[in-house]
């Protein structure tokens, strides 16, 4: 053989002309790259809390603003992820508005899929009444919206969904702020409390109330057992001021507060609770406020926002005392004196009806 041959080993090529080392790289590569897409789009994403979620989609709102509330819902945890599974379906300009129940599990694709498709959109008008008893709310929503009435009554004094819920009360009554609403047909208890919850905290938020409850000395919860004994005081809100200064002076003064809404509150699920009589004063419960000094443990109904502020922002005046007039109204007194007056008119007007 000629030394000078050289012998050249030929290296086995594919049909696209590949060494098998760089068509192996190639494939895992792209196979990679679909591991991750696959993982990304169809995976599902869990989310924490409670199945499902309700989400709500408004009118005109944009893709943007969707992911946003999709993520501070904690329903998804990547916005670019979910914007590439949109525009992968086309979806920018066809998710629905309505209200969406998102079970846990749902991959991106799938959650598109979903808003797509629509979600709920029927919903019932309901006015919930100023001063509202907790078990006449569950009664009301139970006739209007179907809504389960003892669930509705356990959920209000459930110790773990109040604590959710930043509650620091065995009840969540006098924090649903009454008010006319839109709910929608599939809404359950929990999802209604949160709603009427949140309403209320929206009162609490201004600036000005944040500062005259510091001035005041109260919490959250105090004023709304004031609000809620004004609430129960009158049915003109043009009086609540008044009102809420009595009480505010009754306090300072350690003068038991005498207020008959806590005791038609003890008997509530009496036939006659709205007449109060004298044997009805010697109840022993601290929401007695006939034997008992300062606020209740809590409020007695659900006040509405003017009640609310009132108990806030009580009119400053010398008044101890009112007694009701006969026409709605009530009559202020600065000193018992008068206010015995004032009781003898009331009564003779009523016993000349």
């Amino acid at each position: 053989m000629d030394k000078n041959i050289i012998i050249v080993k030929s290296r086995t090529k594919n049909k696209f002309g590949l060494s098998k080392t760089k068509f192996y790289l190639i494939v895992g590569f792209f196979s990679f790259i679909f591991g991750i897409l696959m993982f990304t789009f169809f995976a599902p994403n869990y989310y924490h809390g409670e199945s499902p979620k309700y989400f709500e989609i408004k009118n005109g709102a944009t893709l943007n603003s969707v992911i946003d509330s999709l993520c501070k819902a904690d329903i998804i945890s990547s916005r670019s992820s979910m914007h590439v599974a949109a525009f992968l379906y086309g979806a920018e300009r066809n998710i629905k508005a309505g209200r969406y129940c998102i079970p846990n599990g749902l991959s991106y694709l799938q959650l598109i899929e979903l808003l797509i498709e629509g979600g709920t959109s029927e919903q019932t008008l309901v006015t919930i009444p100023e001063g509202i008893w907790q078990p006449d709310l569950a009664a009301l929503l139970q006739s209007k919206l179907k809504i389960d009435y003892y669930k509705f009554l356990k959920y209000s004094s459930d110790e773990l969904f109040l604590k959710e819920l930043n509650i620091n009360s065995t009840n969540i009554e006098g924090y649903l702020l009454p008010e006319t609403y839109y709910f929608y047909n599939d809404s359950d208890s929990k999802e209604i409390i949160r709603k009427l919850k949140s309403e209320m905290d929206k009162i609490f938020k201004a600036d000005k109330v944040k500062d005259q409850m510091q001035i005041l000395n109260y919490n959250k919860h105090q004023i709304l057992t004031i609000a809620s004994i004004i609430e129960g005081e009158s049915n003109l809100s043009e009086e609540f001021k008044r009102i809420s200064g009595v009480y505010h002076n009754r306090l300072k003064k350690g003068i038991l507060l005498q207020a008959d809404p806590t005791i038609q509150y003890l008997k509530r699920n009496r036939r006659s609770k709205n007449r109060i009589y004298y044997k009805d004063l010697e109840i022993d419960s601290p929401f007695n406020t006939y034997k008992y000094a300062g606020l209740p443990p809590g409020p007695i109904n659900n006040p509405g926002k003017d009640a609310v502020l009132a108990s806030i922002f009580p009119e400053e005046h010398n008044y101890y005392y009112f007694v009701a007039d006969g026409t709605g109204g009530h009559k202020f007194a600065k000193s018992h004196s008068q206010h015995l007056k004032n009781v003898a008119n009331y009564r003779k007007w009523r016993s000349s009806q």
